[in-house]
């Protein structure tokens, strides 16, 4: 019977970063994941690394490390992330105030900077000026996701790490089961993002774990169309719609609920082949599987997009869904689950992009004895929800 020291659930950019760095440990690590083609939020994310955003100590020293290890993460992994910064903007509806948006913003590290209607043009051509107050802009960090989930892989089985293809169906006592097989382990961690409630709960483990089907469309590669920056409304409704939602913990066990109502946050982006991703539709349903009509909601995001971005609203695209896990208080869950040995958590990140390589780093040093009082504070302790152990 093979036994390894870490089992690895999930290889979206969180379990593919943590498999690499408890590899480079000299662990003996176990990859799994369901799809072969990525369907998760990996892959449908729109890219961008909000490096300014921190707005504790906490954050920004995350955010600082995130940072400098995505600058050195293509030499380090031996594979092009595509890593580069651009300009944000974030737009500012008509009927709002661009004061008060701005005022909002001075919490950050590096506060975005005002535009007027005519500053936010010359910087993204593309935008309706009929539709803004105004805007903010601040420099951005960008990647391709997939591209850098894969690298982190590839670099993992170069180093001796092994990877199998299979839906994991239960967590057990130093073992993991799965519609393959049955696969053992001194240790797992579950990295199954907006699934990893859903998994843990199967497993007889209740967690503060949430998540959202979000919806995007994605167009093959255009030459005639370039969008400058990447953008994205100044008053994102996600983050109300997840603290809503997260009010009372126990619908979330009732099957077939939409929790709050569904919001729209209208932004774009646009990669290196040309290739654009816009969304994106929030939902927050209690059914990881729930249904969700694609022609409304297709249509809802196009008219949307259409109102900010003319020119992107009507382009040829794919819609696409998947699900986005985060915890209600904005702060991914990491660590050891209590009175469940062996069983750790690294999921429910709102801005995962950023900080997951170095969080991914301080987890492999804090599993070998480095006391780390980021990743102590991250622990899922701090929340008392864990009703059933293995």
């Amino acid at each position: 019977m093979k036994t390894y020291d870490w089992i690895v659930v999930g290889a979206g950019i969180t379990g593919a970063a943590i498999a690499y760095e408890l590899a480079k440990k000299g662990c003996k690590v176990l990859l799994l994941e369901q799809y072969a083609t990525p369907d998760n939020a990996t892959r449908y994310s729109y890219g961008g690394l909000a490096f300014w955003s921190g707005t504790t100590p906490l954050t920004r020293q995350l955010c600082d490390e995130g940072r400098a290890r995505h600058r050195i993460l293509s030499q380090e992994l031996d594979a092009d992330t595509e890593f580069r910064e651009l300009d944000l903007l974030l737009t500012i509806s008509a009927d709002t105030d661009p004061a008060d948006v701005a005022a909002s913003y001075t919490r950050f590290a590096i506060p975005p900077k005002l535009l007027s209607i005519k500053e936010a043009c010359e910087l993204e051509p593309l935008l309706n000026q009929e539709d803004l107050a105004g805007a903010l802009t601040v420099k951005h960090g960008h990647i391709q996701p997939e591209k850098t989930a894969q690298a982190y892989i590839d670099a993992f089985v170069r180093g001796g790490g092994e990877m199998e293809i299979t839906q994991v169906l239960q967590i057990l006592q130093k073992k993991v089961k799965t519609t393959k097989d049955i696969y053992y382990g001194d240790n797992t961690v579950v990295c199954a993002g907006g699934l990893s409630r859903h998994l843990l709960k199967s497993s007889g483990i209740s967690t503060k774990l949430y998540f959202t089907h979000a919806e995007m469309i994605e167009t093959p590669p255009m030459v005639d169309v370039q969008l400058r920056t990447l953008v994205m409304p100044a008053n994102l409704k996600r983050f109300q719609l997840e603290a809503d939602s997260t009010k009372n913990d126990q619908l979330w066990e009732q099957p077939g609920l939409e929790l709050v109502p569904p919001i729209i946050d209208a932004g774009a982006v646009q990669f290196r082949d040309g290739s654009f991703r816009f969304g994106q539709v929030s939902r927050a349903k209690s059914d990881p599987h729930a249904n969700v009509n694609l022609e409304q909601s297709e249509a809802a995001l196009r008219a949307s997009i259409r109102k900010i971005l003319p020119k992107l609203g009507n382009l040829p695209g794919t819609w696409h869904h998947c699900l986005v896990s985060f915890s209600n208080d904005a702060l991914p869950l990491i660590g050891l689950i209590p009175e469940c040995e062996g069983v750790y958590v690294f999921s429910g990140f709102s801005n995962p992009l950023v900080i997951v390589p170095p969080l991914a780093q301080r987890f492999a040093d804090w599993v070998f004895g480095m006391e780390d009082e980021i990743i102590t504070k991250l622990s899922p302790v701090r929340f008392e929800n864990f009703s059933e152990r293995l």
